[in-house]
């Protein structure tokens, strides 16, 4: 833990640059001409609320402070005790903060050398995605030399394969973009903000981690931090690289297919797994003792491998619906109006409740983005939204959606869930003839099939078709998001303009099953570890990678204990 002081509520134009911060925070704190400060920025967002006049508000964290030379306290800073005026008070939008700083509590010192190198005594990971590629990093640079398992390819013949089957070439079930190195979150906006709370400094550490390998140091305090596809697929390579440097191992092209339990005085414990190369069809058995399940929310196979082996599961709330594409110019009149300044891509959240009281909300908006055919399944099509670093795309893309509860499909087991998106990706393959299908707003709510496009041509990743999106929905679905859509136009006006454009499905929101574990992050077979958002405990890359550090910190006491 170290002390900051922390000085919110600062000002400054989106033409000035950030160094000019500096005046004004000494001005804030009250402190003389030619004091020095140490500072960092700690947030920044946006203030539009009077557009066309906005400008960037931050908060900064001060770390040390010199009046005439001399090192002060933050405390006397606080309290004014160097304000030149005549008469002393505290300042102002400012407070002594504790800031923590994370570090990983173990560190392998009870194997030799041997012992690291034998599979047995060396963790393995299941999936290389946020919450897989954290657990390795942290199991790796504190000396547990993990062996990672991930079913698609490394990232630079993974975007070749997206690539060849965007462009209408057979869909690789193995490596997509939901399989292979980096997760689901590489074909994306690369967003890191979250809902969740860290008081550990988990988030931090990862946003740092990011910025070591490549990311715009920005990420670490702008409100609404996102990488881009383009940016995070060389810092994947970069994190992979370094967990082979350290002595771990990545076995791409490898899908674990079986495990391998004992029963142990009526608990069944983990022994080991098999594991089947995908491109030829061999297998083998790695023995292991602790296997982190970062799986994803889209290993279907696996999961119905695991309700075979008998591991504790549960059907869970998911979210589907659509895509909904406007004109990007816009979105950013909507956010900025005539401002003068040159912003970036706005973005926006909007939620509503329907007289039957669901909510609809958007999810996952990429500013200057693009729809994206996220199939993972023969004959079915599902969508996501992806965006590049400049996010310089004509169309602003969102997914709208609905809650599904387990009593809405019907969760008559554990894989309920899964059994309904596939039904729903199944029929949007059927609508559109192989093709993501699409359909103007204004026909969308008319029941009909478009004919052609409006002002806003589609960009899509993948081939299209058009076709009516209610026969993929069903109609209890679509009024809802009709219903949503127009809702949303009381915030955003013109948010429900007839020739936006609508594709489908987006299905994999979250994952439909919850791998339910312990205190200690095992499954009912011990040594299993379930893990991030495939497993029911994250949404997004960062909480995946902080619940993937999570399950390293556990895997590694467990190890120290033995």
């Amino acid at each position: 833990m170290k002390t900051v002081l922390r000085v919110s509520q600062i000002k400054l134009k989106p033409n000035l640059p950030e160094n000019s911060l500096e005046e004004l925070i000494i001005r804030q704190l009250m402190l003389p001409k030619g004091s020095k400060i140490k500072w960092s920025v700690a947030k920044k967002s946006l203030d539009a609320r009077h557009k066309p006049d906005i400008f960037y508000v931050y908060s900064i964290d001060v770390t040390e402070a010199s009046v005439g030379g001399k090192s002060v306290s933050l405390k006397d800073v606080l309290e004014g005790k160097f304000n030149p005026g005549r008469h002393k008070k505290a300042v102002k939008n400012a407070s002594l903060v504790q800031v923590c700083e994370y570090s990983f509590p173990f560190k392998n010192t009870d194997l030799n050398a041997d012992e690291k190198n034998t599979d047995k005594k060396r963790p393995v990971i299941a999936g290389f995605g946020p919450a897989g590629m954290f657990a390795a990093l942290e199991l790796a640079e504190a000396g547990f030399c993990p062996i990672v398992i991930e079913r698609g390819e490394a990232v630079e013949e993974r975007k070749k394969t997206v690539e060849k089957f965007w462009s209408g070439e057979a869909l690789n079930t193995e490596s997509n973009v939901q399989f292979g190195e980096g997760g689901a979150g590489t074909f994306s906006d690369g967003k890191l903000n979250t809902m969740i709370k860290d008081t550990s400094g988990r988030i931090k550490h990862m946003l740092k981690t990011f910025v070591e390998f490549g990311a715009e140091p920005s990420i670490l305090y702008i409100n609404k931090p996102h990488i881009g596809t383009d940016v995070l697929a060389e810092i994947v390579a970069g994190i992979r690289r370094r967990i082979t440097e350290l002595g771990g191992e990545v076995r791409f092209d490898s899908k674990i297919t079986e495990l391998i339990t004992e029963d142990c005085g009526g608990v069944k414990k983990l022994g080991g797994v098999r594991i089947e190369k995908v491109k030829t069809g061999e297998s083998y058995e790695l023995m292991c003792g602790s296997l982190c399940l970062s799986i994803g929310h889209s290993a279907r196979d696996t999961f119905e491998m695991l309700y075979r082996n008998g591991c504790s599961m549960s059907a869970k709330s998911f979210a589907v619906g659509l895509r909904l594409e406007h004109p990007q110019s816009f979105i950013d009149y909507s956010a900025y109006g005539d401002t003068i300044y040159k912003m970036p891509a706005a973005d926006y959240k909007v939620t509503y409740r329907t007289a039957e009281g669901r909510g609809v909300y958007s999810f996952c908006m990429c500013p200057g983005g693009y729809v994206v055919n996220a199939s993972s399944e023969p004959e079915k099509i599902a969508v996501n939204g992806m965006s590049y670093s400049g996010r310089s795309g004509k169309n602003a893309n969102s997914a709208v959606i609905v809650t599904v509860t387990p009593e809405d499909y019907g969760a008559d087991f554990p894989l309920s869930g899964v059994e309904f998106q596939r039904k729903l990706e199944a029929l949007a393959y059927k609508n559109g003839a192989g093709n993501v299908p699409v359909q103007l707003l204004e026909d969308f709510n008319q029941n009909r099939v478009s004919s052609g496009f409006g002002s806003v041509i589609p960009c899509i990743k993948g081939s299209c078709s058009f076709a009516n999106l209610r026969d993929v929905l069903g109609s209890r679905l679509s009024s809802a998001l009709s219903e949503g859509i127009s809702g949303f136009a009381g915030s955003i006006k013109g948010f429900d303009m007839p020739d936006a454009v609508l594709s489908g499905v987006e299905s994999r929101t979250s994952s439909p099953v919850r791998i339910w574990r312990d205190e200690n992050f095992e499954s009912n077979i011990k040594g299993l570890y379930p893990c991030g958002e495939g497993a029911g405990y994250a949404g997004g890359i960062t909480s995946a990678a902080v619940d993937g550090m999570k399950t390293a910190e556990k895997i590694a006491l467990n190890f120290c204990r033995k």
